[in-house]
């Protein structure tokens, strides 16, 4: 796949990206719905699939980095 802004990504390719396992991933996207998170992972759901966009989960890093 290339590296376009709008590179569509599995869980198991966000857990790959971002060096965690599956299970934290989907803990995440559990978390989401579950709490009001302050600054959520952006998810896509197509389909009943839970699926991320690369420039939007590369945006909330940038977020969470200034947040410290």
């Amino acid at each position: 796949m290339n590296d376009a802004p709008t590179q569509i990504m599995t869980i198991d390719e966000l857990a790959a990206f971002l060096k965690m396992t599956r299970r934290q991933v989907y803990n995440m996207t559990r978390a989401r719905g579950q709490a009001r998170m302050e600054n959520p992972l952006p998810i896509l759901r197509i389909n009943g699939n839970v699926r991320f966009r690369k420039c939007d989960v590369e945006a909330w890093l940038a977020r969470m980095a200034g947040e410290r």
